[in-house]
């Protein structure tokens, strides 16, 4: 039986962390005063800091030392820096406990984190036993685990996402909606009408999304695809189902349906705005739907799927914690992140802000409630990397049966073949560079439909094999060959 098999039946369900956002780099320590036998854990965290952070976690300490005889103390670092810094912070072997994941299986296989395989089902078994064996199967590293994952998204599934207004404005119906082509007709008719709004707003960056997963990441031309042979890996690049969606993207960048200057633009379509009529989202079980994407919009938004739900390694290492191999507290950060995603107390009010002026509990309704005026963007931390969803209240809008759907969305998502497949680059990585480099040149044009696929894909394809493609291909399908041996 395989590691990951052995342990998912210590008793895995489908659940796990929603997460901590935070962000700057100073030790905020008025806040975090340290307990009474003087354990003050040091986390690392990337996003923004809340403005009430030292509010927040006085409360949280608070729970914290009583559960665990310990404090935290959360050191926010941007998200723009975050990589960069905690390059250095691992390399220069810094003495701290508790990160949020940067560069996982390459950190993880140079040793900068704690092995977690033992420690997390011992000191956080709560927590661990709630987690989707998606996200310990996609977070093994040579057969072990090092980080406690954000249960979460454990399944996405790409959208194209219609603002409501517009449909409603111009009566335009999206019924039948899978795919790009299919969505083809409702953009001509709404450019038709606002030939000055963005019909599907995208920009720089942008990739086609379609029922694919990636070995090393949608930039690099290595896939699986997931309605064809799923023991083989392509370029996606040079299949019929990728190239047709390539082409359909073209078409309508020549019809002016895609900003003219797409492929080098890095403008804001705000979700709240009316600068856009379709874009591309991304939505897992406890977005609900539209529900919080429409939240976060303050408008109404529709959504119809590209693409199947897919539990892939990408989203089992979403949102990631670490314990530092250099932690003199091993087991007490484990036990922290094992508070934090089992103790429904400490984490919704870190996720919707002090209770009484954030929010309030709706009586009679067990795990409801209602946001109040004190509820503010800045006031809270987010949820997709501070905790688990799973115990998270939920908003008086959200039903019981969405909450079933959830659920059952969960158990019925498709699982990736890849999940859980490390590629080891170190016998083709200059190789690798160098189609990171080839990649950098077309993927923009080729994604927003600026350039002609007819006429790129060939140029492309025919650097890659300069590129060393072909080398790095074979040693990656050996590597999934055994994989998948391994696997069965």
């Amino acid at each position: 039986m395989k590691l990951w098999k052995t342990l998912a039946l210590t008793g895995l369900s489908t659940l796990l962390l929603g997460s901590l956002v935070a962000c700057g780099t100073s030790k905020d320590k008025d806040s975090s005063k340290g307990s009474e036998d003087g354990t003050t854990l040091q986390m690392y965290q990337i996003g923004d800091k809340p403005e009430n952070y030292d509010d927040l976690m006085k409360v949280a300490n608070k729970r914290i030392e009583e559960k665990i005889g310990a404090t935290v103390n959360i050191n926010y670092i941007g998200f723009g820096d975050y990589e960069k810094k905690m390059s250095v912070i691992v390399s220069s072997g810094e003495n701290y406990d508790i990160a949020y994941a940067n560069n996982y299986v390459a950190n993880a296989q140079k040793g900068a984190f704690a092995d977690l395989t033992e420690l997390a089902p011992k000191y956080a078994k709560d927590a661990y036993d709630q987690l989707d064996e998606a996200y310990i199967k996609g977070n093994l590293v040579n057969g072990k685990l090092y980080a406690f994952p954000v249960n979460g998204n454990v399944f996405a599934q790409q959208m194209l996402t219609f603002n409501k207004q517009y449909l409603d404005k111009y009566n335009l119906s999206i019924d039948g909606i899978s795919s790009y082509e299919d969505a083809e007709a409702v953009l001509k008719e709404f450019h038709e009408k606002e030939p000055n709004i963005a019909a599907f707003a995208i920009g720089q960056g942008f990739r086609a999304k379609s029922n694919f997963d990636y070995p090393l990441g949608d930039g690099l031309p290595f896939a699986v695809e997931l309605n064809g042979d799923k023991t083989k890996i392509v370029n996606q690049y040079d299949t019929d189902s990728y190239v047709k969606t390539l082409k359909t993207l073209h078409s309508w960048y020549k019809q002016g349906l895609i900003p003219a200057d797409a492929a080098t633009s890095n403008r804001d379509y705000p979700l709240e705005g009316n600068t856009w009529f379709v874009r591309g989202e991304t939505q897992g079980p406890f977005d609900y739907g539209d529900t919080i994407l429409t939240n976060a919009a303050n408008q109404e938004l529709v959504s119809k799927p590209i693409t199947v739900p897919l539990k892939s390694t990408a989203q089992a290492q979403m949102a990631n914690f670490v314990v530092s191999n250099t932690s003199k507290n091993k087991e007490k950060a484990v036990e922290f992140l094992g508070l934090l995603n089992s103790d429904p107390e400490l984490l919704n009010g870190l996720i919707y802000g002090i209770e009484g002026e954030a929010w309030e509990k709706i009586d009679g309704q067990d795990g409801k409630i209602k946001l109040l005026d004190g509820y503010q963007p800045n006031m809270h931390m987010a949820a997709w990397n501070t905790g688990n969803n799973a115990i998270l209240y939920t908003q008086d809008t959200v039903t019981d049966d969405m909450i079933k759907t959830r659920d059952e969305s969960i158990a019925a998502a498709e699982t990736s073949p890849i999940l859980g497949f490390s590629f080891n680059t170190d016998s083709v990585k200059a190789e690798v560079s160098n189609l990171s480099n080839v990649m950098s040149q077309y993927l923009d044009g080729l994604n927003t439909g600026t350039v002609d696929p007819d006429e790129t894909l060939p140029k492309l394809n025919e650097a890659l094999k300069n590129a060393g493609y072909d080398k790095v291909l074979k040693e990656m399908q050996s590597q999934y060959d055994a994989f998948l041996k391994e696997s069965k």
